[in-house]
């Protein structure tokens, strides 16, 4: 084995070792992340409207995979409180938040299927459609 490949060696293990990680999601907080949080008797739920096609056209493709995987996350959410809530006997508030969660992924999906019509060169265009419909 040769000085070189040895110290190769080394260096890469050391820079694994004090190599840190980035992560754009906060700490996991266990279950907890499955439930919203906790609404004081009396207070309204509000949520925002759905993304808009245009809205997400000016979006890059990164952004828009990541808004795929924050709403997923976000109806995954959901539907765990609305089990909560049906298992206690209650109606989930502000329903209405699911309707606008899937609204929202479906123009994503539309959006990004556009992008890949648009792409001129072939093979990539049906890789990307691919992608698109495996979402």
């Amino acid at each position: 084995m040769s000085l070189g490949t040895v110290l190769r060696a080394i260096y890469a293990r050391t820079l694994l070792q004090n190599a840190r990680f980035v992560s754009t999601t906060p700490c996991a907080r266990g279950l907890e992340d499955f439930f919203d949080t906790p609404v004081k008797e009396g207070e309204k739920v509000t949520a925002g409207r759905a993304w808009k096609a245009a809205d997400l056209r000016l979006k890059s493709w990164d952004d828009l995979h990541k808004l795929w995987y924050v709403l997923l996350k976000e109806r995954n959410m959901l539907k765990s409180e609305k089990d909560n809530y049906r298992a206690r006997g209650l109606v989930m508030p502000n329903g209405r938040r699911q309707t606008k969660i899937q609204k929202s992924m479906c123009r994503i999906k539309y959006v990004m299927y556009e992008r890949a019509r648009t792409e001129k060169d072939p093979v990539k265009a049906e890789q990307l459609k691919h992608f698109v419909n495996n979402l």
